[in-house]
């Protein structure tokens, strides 16, 4: 009996077929943390992530977005999040190189969360142990949100997240600066030099 190779594919394993894909693309391995912010006017802050890719990117372990918890510093102004950020991907290109969105908010004593700035960088593209310092904004709205955003809490907010990246957009926006976030990620590329790219 003869088999065709779409008829193999469809009985193998997941697991085999992971490893087939990874065999014939290049891999990015990130590892590391989102340790913290320093800058805010609020105290007791968490942030909310993701990461994006182009098209031709597979995530093939890890998640793709995350909350860390709320930290209110006693000594100091940085936040400690020291939250764990693990993500493993197979590609077959650079175009798409993954970025890491962030948005920090900040926690009332009722339990009530207020943006306190948006953010991304993009993931270092050379092996090895990176810091990153991320700067946010945050969108200021007309003067009657501003009113109501020191008196009520609130504020305006993006309706898509794409204009946290794209210029185009942004461009248009009136903003007031936000604190940073800080970061340590560590990368391990694997098979890039099959595609032409010396790492």
């Amino acid at each position: 009996m003869i088999t065709t190779a779409a008829s193999w594919f469809e009985k193998t394993s997941l697991e085999s077929q992971v490893l087939l894909l990874t065999w014939a693309m290049a891999e990015v391995h990130v590892i590391g943390q989102i340790m913290g912010a320093t800058g805010f006017s609020e105290s007791s802050l968490f942030c909310k992530w993701g990461v994006h890719t182009g098209a031709a990117w597979k995530l093939l372990s890890g998640v793709r977005e995350g909350q860390t918890q709320v930290d209110t510093p006693q000594i100091g102004d940085m936040a400690y999040w020291s939250h764990p950020i693990d993500l493993h991907f197979a590609t077959k290109g650079l175009q798409g190189w993954p970025r890491l969105h962030l948005q920090v908010w900040s926690q009332d004593s009722f339990g009530r969360c207020q943006l306190e700035g948006y953010g991304f960088c993009h993931v270092p593209s050379s092996p090895g142990t990176h810091q990153l310092d991320c700067p946010t904004w945050r969108p200021l709205g007309s003067w009657r949100e501003q009113l109501a955003r020191a008196f009520v809490g609130g504020g305006p907010q993006l309706l898509h997240g794409d204009a946290i990246y794209s210029g185009a957009d942004r461009y248009r926006l009136h903003t007031a600066a936000g604190g940073t976030v800080h970061l340590e990620l560590g990368l391990l590329l694997r098979h890039f030099d099959r595609y032409g790219v010396e790492c």
